[in-house]
């Protein structure tokens, strides 16, 4: 294929998608990740497009949403990792409240092997993902069906969501930034992602690193409420991605690390010996509901919280501390 047609392939699939990693553009136009990364470059000098993290977005700054169709084939291998890991930090008899994303869904089909667990959530997939789980209680919102993500949202969605308390919150979002925390395209869904939070006493982010500095319109999680993130690793040459991270956690955010399709890249990211621990002490990160003033009380049938599960105890995946840097 010509440089041209590539190009034109390139802009067309992040037209379409809004966001397109480097990694399925190289797939998809059949060359290597260093030919795409220089033809999205000179696509970015046109203006026709801008360079994000290990991918390439729509320009302006602002991502915009993609639908189900497009998001389900994008990171894929990076959301198996990610859910794997995510999976560890559930314990049995738990109850938590999942939100709506294709990484969420992933989680839930991992998590129909936890007994006694309870689920609350707003999305038809992870529901779906668990409907024959014979030990795993599911509960929906109400609310209206958002049919590009197949997500229950609206008022009522918020109102059923009312005076519930759950120990962990499980979300993805569209873009990721240490300045404002996740954010995501569309209005609704921010809303309702929002009251999920509330409802939790300990939040989970699950990004990939795609969308670790992106960002996007409406802010649903600020960065001081997060308690983790759990997210695949950068490759070795998205230096940008590491900064990130870094960012994140010197805010307080415990960053936890899925091997899996760029675990290969380990020895190339700063701060990480041989076994994949960042060295240096590790910071313990206090739960968000000990942080919130805001958060709302438990009432006297909500289930116990348990105090977060440490990294180092997590199952499915390597994990990765990154400490604060000492000024």
């Amino acid at each position: 294929m010509f440089a041209a047609e590539r190009r034109q392939l390139i802009l067309e699939m992040v037209r379409a998608n809004g966001a397109v990693s480097l990694r399925e553009l190289a797939r998809v136009v059949q060359t290597s990740e260093v030919t795409v990364r220089r033809d999205v470059r000179a696509l970015e000098a046109e203006g026709l497009l801008d360079r994000r993290h290990g991918g390439a977005v729509l320009p302006g700054g602002f991502t915009r949403e993609s639908g189900f169709p497009q998001k389900s084939h994008l990171a894929t291998a990076e959301k198996t990792a990610i859910a794997d890991l995510a999976a560890g930090f559930v314990e049995e008899g738990e109850a938590i409240v999942v939100g709506a994303g294709t990484t969420t869904q992933e989680l839930a089909r991992r998590l129909a092997r936890v007994p006694g667990l309870t689920v609350v959530t707003n999305s038809l997939l992870v529901a779906q993902a668990l409907a024959h789980a014979n030990r795993v209680e599911v509960v929906m919102t109400g609310g209206t069906l958002r049919g590009s993500n197949y997500a229950l949202v609206g008022s009522g969605a918020e109102q059923s969501l009312q005076g519930l308390r759950v120990s962990r919150a499980f979300l993805s979002g569209s873009g990721l930034t240490a300045e404002r925390g996740l954010s995501t395209s569309n209005m609704l869904s921010a809303s309702v992602d929002r009251a999920l939070v509330q409802a939790a006493g300990e939040v989970v982010v699950l990004a990939d690193h795609t969308k670790l500095g992106s960002d996007t319109m409406f802010q649903t999680v600020p960065t001081d409420v997060i308690t983790r993130l759990v997210t695949d690793e950068p490759p070795g040459h998205d230096d940008r991605a590491a900064t990130e991270l870094q960012a994140l956690a010197d805010q307080g955010v415990q960053i936890a690390v899925a091997g899996g399709a760029g675990a290969g890249h380990g020895a190339g990211q700063q701060g990480l010996d041989s076994a994949g621990e960042r060295r240096g002490p590790r910071r313990d990160v206090p739960l968000p509901g000990q942080r919130r003033s805001h958060a709302p009380g438990g009432g006297g049938g909500a289930p116990q919280l348990r105090p977060a599960t440490p990294l180092s105890e997590a199952q499915g995946g390597r994990v990765a501390d990154l400490a604060p840097r000492r000024r």
